[in-house]
């Protein structure tokens, strides 16, 4: 598992532990830009599958930082397939919404054509299409809006926020697909555990705005903060972010997997696991 030290591959280690002898490679352990580096670990650790999570994910950054991202996203992947490729490993790479434009007005297909606008996509698609290309058994997992107990993410930006602001203003022209780590390592691993490859679209099921997850977070954690919606118009960043990256799970009905729970349910089972860690007891204390 490369990535293991973000708030995917954390879950994904965790979770597959019970049932695999997992390997979690973080950034200290392996450093993917090295091509010399990545064929001699991947070498003597000789898996049966990778799921390759690490990632350039710096959205805004990516757009001045071209050549790391790129390295990152892309390149790093064409050495993890081919490696993969030569051990005859399954390959998993986790990819994301961001590969298409955004312009869609109904859930975007596993075939959808991509048309990346940012940096960060453009790096990922290329590294699909590199996976695709170099290792015959592969996964590539498209997901989106993803949030769980270790790391930064949506989730506990709000909430931080909430110790300083009674009004939050919101982003409500952009939709898509809250995604909980918990409920996508499980897809991973059910997935990777089958000979059935190919493009998977895995989030949270349903769709909201930012600004209705941020609503429903703070209902959820039972904090009184008023969310007023804005316009995308209104915060403008380097990196444009999508107005549509809803993602369909066709692949998952034909292909007799099951499709991740509602998104609230997927907010309320996190809600439900952060509530017992010590970051939110320190969350608390601040609070009082």
């Amino acid at each position: 598992m490369t990535g293991a030290q973000g708030q995917l591959g954390h879950e994904v280690v965790s979770l597959g532990a019970a049932q695999h002898e997992m390997i979690g490679l973080g950034r200290a352990q392996l450093d993917l830009t090295d091509a010399v580096a990545v064929r001699e670990v991947l070498t003597a650790l000789q898996p049966d599958v990778i799921i390759h999570a690490a990632a350039y994910t710096a959205v805004d950054a990516a757009e001045s930082d071209v050549e790391q991202a790129f390295a990152v996203n892309a390149h790093s992947s064409r050495q993890v397939a081919m490696i993969a490729q030569e051990l005859g490993a399954r390959l998993c790479y986790v990819s994301t919404d961001y590969v298409f434009d955004g312009k869609a007005t109904s859930p975007y297909r596993e075939d959808a054509t991509p048309d990346p606008q940012t940096v960060y996509g453009q790096s990922k698609w290329l590294g699909e299409r590199l996976v695709a290309q170099l290792c015959a058994r592969h996964f590539i997992v498209r997901t989106s809006w993803v949030y769980g107990v270790h790391g930064k993410n949506f989730v506990k930006t709000m909430l931080e926020l909430a110790t300083k602001h009674k009004t939050l203003r919101v982003v409500c022209d952009q939709l898509g697909a809250p995604t909980y780590t918990a409920d996508l390592a499980a897809f991973l691993l059910e997935l990777t555990a089958t000979e059935q490859y190919g493009v998977y679209h895995a989030s949270n099921a349903g769709v909201c705005s930012w600004y209705e997850f941020a609503k429903e977070i703070f209902v959820q954690a039972e904090l009184d903060v008023t969310v007023e919606p804005c316009t995308s118009a209104e915060f403008v960043r380097p990196a444009p972010r999508p107005s549509y990256s809803v993602l369909d799970h066709q692949a998952q009905r034909t292909r007799g997997f099951s499709e991740l729970r509602p998104w609230r349910e997927g907010l309320h089972a996190f809600m439900e696991r952060y509530r017992q860690t010590e970051e939110w007891a320190l969350y608390v204390a601040d609070r009082s």
